[in-house]
């Protein structure tokens, strides 16, 4: 069996249900705040402070119509999960989590890899959109070796919102990523 073959094997890949909020929100947390993070590469513990998402937010994704919770589960677990909204002719792709005790194996491209086929063959999208903290420079080399790029365009950071944490800096922003979905 390939290495490839080795990180998915026994994956289920399956819609999110109100069922799935807590654990959901417990692995997002875990994958980027907190002390729990550092088990992985992928923790803003040092850029960002307090929560990452909550209940509300996770049900928000879960509920709307346009958009899908992908969840994954490994022997009945929940070990990963990402958002895809339904954007036109683009689809977005947000709340990426992978636990951090299975990251650097591979798991993270192979749900990217899912995640671009299922958006591409369920609304037809011939786009991927994404937004990633422009400071968060290890992440976005990650996505453009998987054939995302950066766009230069900006936007704001909700500073003073800690539903979205609490800033240990003063220059974050979100940098807009694309890949073209062929």
């Amino acid at each position: 069996m390939d290495s490839a073959a080795l990180v998915t094997a026994g994956l289920t890949f399956r819609d999110a249900t109100d069922a799935d909020v807590d654990a959901l929100v417990a692995l997002i947390e875990s994958a980027y705040r907190g002390d729990s993070s550092r088990a992985g590469w992928t923790t803003e513990a040092d850029i960002l402070e307090g929560q990452r998402t909550d209940v509300e937010g996770v049900l928000e994704v879960i509920k709307s119509p346009d958009s899908r919770l992908l969840t994954v589960e490994r022997d009945g677990a929940v070990v990963a999960c990402c958002q895809l909204e339904h954007r036109g002719d683009s689809a977005y792709f947000g709340m990426f989590a992978v636990s951090p005790v299975l990251q650097g194996a591979g798991l993270g491209k192979e749900i990217i890899a899912e995640a671009e086929r299922a958006a591409r063959e369920d609304w037809g999208v011939t786009q991927m959109q994404m937004t990633v903290i422009s400071v968060r420079e290890d992440l976005i080399a990650w996505y453009e070796r998987r054939g995302y790029r950066r766009t230069g365009q900006m936007s704001p950071f909700p500073y003073g919102d800690e539903r979205f944490g609490v800033p240990q800096r003063d220059d974050l922003q979100f940098e807009l990523l694309v890949k073209q979905l062929v």
